[in-house]
């Protein structure tokens, strides 16, 4: 064993050292968390990192059973903060026991590397939330019944499955904000990713203060299934640069999303929520049914909407642009090469650049001849 060589591990606390071990030490939080459950003095502190808050039982008919709904209200900060954790601890698990396996096989470039890892924690991710919003949309009966998005606002209340939805979107986006230190992104990458993440911790944050939870569920699960689809496609290009059909189906959908994201947004602010019975503005009760702000959600909406088309075309552009230049460039591959010429042989007997004479005499007997 002493003529084994170990690996230097880094100072501690050194960042290295803190990106090396960042899974477990937040693991251990995690725990720290669960222990106090044990006492009955920690444990209901515990419970509010845990659990869902504000849990609110009511009665809608005389022989229905109770029903459990529940409220946002500050102790959530602890919650999300909780699953913040749990999420920094399930992207080390896919990163190390999915993508990392699958990176030593491909062998792929250091951009290409940074890239493939980050489509397949966002494909991982948006596969679950897809399938977890459509199990609620189904049993909201959104598709028999679209006025439910703005009937009976301020929609202050929600089952458990809409809020934990609303708290692990949160807690997963809120992570990504650390994950750009320990996955050591590219300098060039950072601005972009901040870009959309910032962008969905505000629309699902807002979504879910402004008691709009029905709208963002709504636009979230068509939208979640187009970016799902990107990335899947972009981990099929990076095993095999030859499959591209996902982009084409993408890129149909991409519109799609954007048209209707664009008509239920105008739908809801424009139309349906200005004819409710409930208008005006209390913090209280949970209504922000007011001019200003549902002109400025809409706006908010149509702007990220366009940023969005804008990247879209700057993308379409882009490869088109690749395609071209690659066709051009097997086309002067495969064209034929201009073939060499033969040298015809001259006139006066001359083969080869070698003159032949049939006068087989000597030199001074044709002169002799001649004179």
């Amino acid at each position: 064993m002493g003529f084994r060589k170990k690996n230097k591990s880094p100072p501690v606390l050194s960042h290295e050292f803190v990106i090396q071990n960042h899974a477990d030490m937040v693991s251990c939080l995690a725990m720290i968390i669960l222990l106090g459950l044990m006492f009955e003095v920690t444990a209901k502190f515990a419970i509010m990192f845990i659990t869902v808050q504000y849990n609110v039982t009511q009665v809608l008919d005389e022989k229905s059973d109770p029903v459990n709904l529940y409220q946002y209200g500050p102790k959530d900060v602890a919650t999300v903060f909780f699953y913040l954790l749990i999420a920094v601890i399930l992207h080390a698990l896919i990163q190390e026991y999915i993508l990392d396996k699958m990176n030593r096989r491909l062998h792929l470039s250091k951009t290409k590397h940074s890239k493939f890892n980050e489509s397949g924690q966002l494909a991982a991710f948006y596969l679950f939330s897809f399938i977890w919003g459509c199990s609620i949309l189904t049993a909201e009966d959104f598709a028999t019944n679209p006025t439910f998005l703005w009937e009976g606002y301020p929609h202050t209340h929600m089952v458990f499955q809409v809020k934990f939805f609303y708290i692990c979107q949160i807690a997963y986006w809120l992570h990504a904000l650390p994950e750009l230190y320990f996955q050591k992104v590219r300098k060039e990458d950072i601005p972009r990713q901040l870009y959309y993440i910032c962008l969905y911790v505000v629309h699902i944050t807002g979504a879910y203060v402004l008691n709009l939870h029905r709208l963002g569920l709504v636009l979230l699960v068509p939208h979640y299934l187009v970016e799902l689809l990107f990335h899947a496609s972009r981990l099929f290009y990076f095993s095999d640069e030859n499959k591209q059909k996902g982009f084409t189906l993408w890129a149909l959908l991409f519109v799609i999303a954007r048209l209707l994201t664009l008509t239920l947004s105008v739908l809801t602010f424009g139309f349906g929520l200005p004819r409710t019975e409930n208008q005006g503005f209390s913090l209280a009760e949970g209504n922000f049914n007011v001019l200003t702000i549902r002109m400025t959600c809409l706006a908010a909406i149509c702007l990220t909407q366009a940023w969005m088309m804008w990247k879209f075309i700057n993308f379409q552009l882009k490869k088109w642009r690749e395609h071209s230049q690659n066709q051009a460039s097997k086309k002067k591959a495969v064209s034929p090469k201009s073939k060499p010429q033969k040298r015809e042989p001259t006139r006066g007997g001359a083969a080869n650049g070698v003159l032949k004479s049939e006068d087989k005499t000597s030199p001074r007997a044709r002169k002799a001849k001649a004179s």
